[in-house]
This record gives C-alpha cells, structure tokens and sequence, in this order.
C-alpha cells in the first residue's frame, strides 16, 4: 500500500497466522496471509491503522517471511512512526460549524444550518460545506455527508475513469465500477475486472485520483504487484511511487471516521 498503505492487492488476504519480530526498542506484531495462487513475491503492507500485514505464497515458511519483513525493519519502524504522529493530530469528528472537511484535495469549511421546515441537503457553497438539517445532531450530518460524498464519488470516478482509459490500452471496454467505503483500501480489481474504489478517495486531488483508478486498471493486465504491473504502472504515471507517497501522507485525515 512496493508496498501500498492504503491500496491493496485485488482482494484482501485471509489471516492465516501471526508473526513477529523486534526492530529497535519495538515488537513489531504481523498479520500473515496467503497470496493469489501463482504470486511469487512476498508483500508488506503498514495500515493508516498501524497494522502490519504481509502476504506470502504458500510454499513460503514462516522463516523465510520473517527475513522478508526484518530486511525491510526500518522502513516498517518508519512506516508506524509516521502513521502514529499522524494520529496524533487528528481529532475525532463532531460535525459542527467550523470544522474542516476535504473534497478533491481542497479544505472547505463546514456550516451547519438548523432549517426544521426545509429539504435536509448537503450543498458546495461559496467555499463551504454547507449542510441544512431539522435539527442539529451529529449523526444525522454525518450520515448526509457521507451520502454526498458517496454521490459526488459516482460522478468523479466515473468521470476519471473515462479520461485514464485512454492510458490504458490494454483494456478493451470500460470495466464496470462499484463504490464501497474500506478503510484499508482505496482501490480493488476483481479476477473478472470490475474495479471498486473507497469514496473516501474523492477527498483527494484528482491526480491521487487517477494513480488509484491506474493501478486498478495495470492489474485487469497483470492481477499480482508483479514487474510486468510496475512496468505499467511507470508507462501510464511515470511519477506514480510521488503520487503515492502524498496519498498516503493524507491517508489518515481522510480516512478520519469514516
């Protein structure tokens, strides 16, 4: 999530067992799982959650995977740093006036108007969220914004997805699309192509955007992280691993109660 953070193989792993290893002052816990049959590299993932998870082919021993994730120790001891102090900072929501809320990489401020007579509606106005509910109630705002953001995804994915096909030539029609909030993944391609995308995604930049929609469509061609994906992936995006790396920089903000 290479290793994406948030985006992850096509369908998540099952746990199949436990690991652990210790890396400076720290025991680090892992989830092990089994990878698509055929895959042949071993792949380590750090959650926004501070979870670790690696998949492995089944032929591979405990051992061997545990000399995978101690040779890449430091940069999962970075990678849990990173996602602690970034939830640190981030407050739990409580949808009321004032609070900042992202949409297509921008901050908007959100205002909460009480109309008891009137349409409880989710509207982009003037630079602000603005959200009219019968009364006020943290839920209810929150269960509006979800439904606009889940609304304004369909729209610019769909939108999206049109203009990158042009990259992907190896695709033959337009894949069907489905929205489905994760909080582990931005993105998955089914074995029969049909992509599904996290609308917590529209909160980013439209270039975020289009590497998630990207590399969902590098894996119509190749399903595993495979050289011939990376390969892809450079010909489609060619600064994709920058993109990224600001993607998963956001990741917890955006993911926030969700």
């Amino acid at each position: 999530m290479s290793i994406p953070i948030v985006m992850s193989p096509p369908s998540p792993s099952a746990v199949s067992s436990r690991l652990n290893f210790h890396y400076a002052d720290e025991l680090i816990q892992v989830e092990r799982g089994t990878k698509t049959r055929g895959a042949s590299r071993i792949l380590i993932k750090v959650d926004p959650d501070c979870r670790v998870r690696v998949s492995a082919p089944d032929g591979a021993s405990d051992e061997q995977v545990l000399a995978a994730l101690k040779q890449r120790g430091r940069w999962i001891y970075e990678q849990l740093r990173e996602f602690r102090a970034q939830l640190t900072h981030i407050r739990p929501r409580q949808y009321i006036s004032g609070e900042s809320h992202c949409y297509l990489g921008k901050q908007y401020v959100l205002k909460v108007i009480e109309t008891p007579n009137e349409l409880q509606q989710v509207r982009l106005l003037r630079g602000k969220l603005e959200v009219s509910v019968r009364v006020k109630s943290a839920e209810k705002i929150r269960e509006l914004l979800h439904s606009w953001y889940k609304a304004r995804a369909r729209e610019v994915f769909d939108r999206r997805l049109d203009a990158v096909l042009q990259e992907a030539l190896w695709v033959a029609g337009k894949p069907p699309l489905r929205i489905l909030s994760m909080q582990t993944q931005w993105g998955s391609c089914s074995p029969a192509g049909r992509i599904t995308l996290n609308p917590h995604l529209v909160k980013a930049s439209r270039e975020c955007i289009d590497y998630v929609i990207l590399h969902e469509l590098c894996h119509i061609a190749e399903h595993n992280h495979s050289e011939r994906f990376y390969r892809l992936m450079h010909q489609v995006m060619p600064q994709w691993e920058k993109t990224k790396k600001l993607l998963d920089g956001m990741a917890a903000a955006l993911l926030n109660d969700c």
